[in-house]
């Protein structure tokens, strides 16, 4: 099983999104069940946001951490607009509450808004020295603003960066994840199966990805995110709101792709040969 050092914690290198989670009350006890038992089956990440459902995902997952707390290795992310130095402790708090935890294991920035990052820098070091995080870092980041992070005082404490990725979306294959690894910086993949992208369709009706599945007994996603996560260093998290999906994606933690099997997927889905705009969704 590959896994992924963050912060000085050995991570199973798949783990849970909560994006669309506590959206719909019908399915809130399906969502619970499911983050639970991909605790059982070892993916200890689990990812969500203050964003995701207005608050109603880490709802959801504090009902689900109950009595499982030490279990996991939680993560969520802030506003840009509450990311100053005034306004990151109580945005933080709000999350902590609705997590029902006194701690964060990283704190992530969701995306690069308007206040400055040395003032964000400032934020997070002191909800580290609080206690209410162990650690910080960004989401949707392009290698121009690591650059930039990475020069602010405290920037190298920054954990990792989230990004879009999957095979159809490898724009950060060219700059962003060389960088990354260079620096020895962890990487998360959000949407590494293409959950909420355009390009769902070409990866998941593809026939070449049917008969390659098919050929090694496996699901096109469990193919999908067994390829995400042959970069070291790479954790990939994908939603899902069912205990037979958690199952599936937590059995590609087992699965190989042989040098052959990847050389066709570059094929079918090349990677850039020049710099490409960070993809988000």
């Amino acid at each position: 099983m590959q896994n992924v050092w963050i912060n000085g914690a050995s991570l199973p290198a798949i783990g849970q999104g909560t994006w669309y989670m506590g959206e719909n009350p019908a399915l809130r006890a399906q969502e619970i069940a499911a983050l639970q038992a991909g605790l059982a089956a070892g993916l200890q990440v689990i990812d969500t946001a203050e964003m995701y459902a207005d608050g109603e995902a880490e709802r959801v997952v504090g009902e689900a951490l109950q009595g499982r707390r030490d279990s996991a290795w939680l993560v969520s992310k802030v506003y840009p607009w509450n990311a100053s130095e005034a306004d990151i402790t109580g945005a933080c708090e709000r999350s902590l509450q609705r997590l029902k935890t006194d701690y964060l294991d990283l704190y992530l920035l969701h995306w690069r808004g308007n206040i400055p990052l040395e003032e964000t820098l400032r934020g997070m070091e002191k909800l580290v020295a609080q206690g209410k995080i162990r650690s910080w870092g960004v989401s949707n980041f392009d290698s121009d603003d690591m650059e930039e992070l990475w020069a602010e005082e405290g920037g190298f404490s920054c954990a990792t960066n989230q990004v879009l990725y999957h095979l159809a979306s490898r724009g950060i294959e060219h700059t962003l994840l060389p960088l990354c690894q260079q620096r020895a910086m962890p990487v998360m993949a959000y949407c590494p199966l293409a959950q909420a992208g355009r390009l769902r369709q070409a990866l998941f009706d593809n026939a070449q990805l049917l008969a390659l599945a098919r050929d090694k007994q496996i699901s096109v996603a469990q193919l999908l995110l067994s390829w995400a996560i042959r970069h070291e260093g790479l954790i990939a998290i994908p939603k899902a709101g069912s205990v037979a999906h958690v199952q599936e994606n937590a059995a590609a933690l087992n699965i190989t792709l042989s040098a052959e099997e990847i050389a066709l997927l570059d094929q079918l889905f090349p990677a850039p040969q020049q710099r490409m705009p960070l993809d988000v969704v």
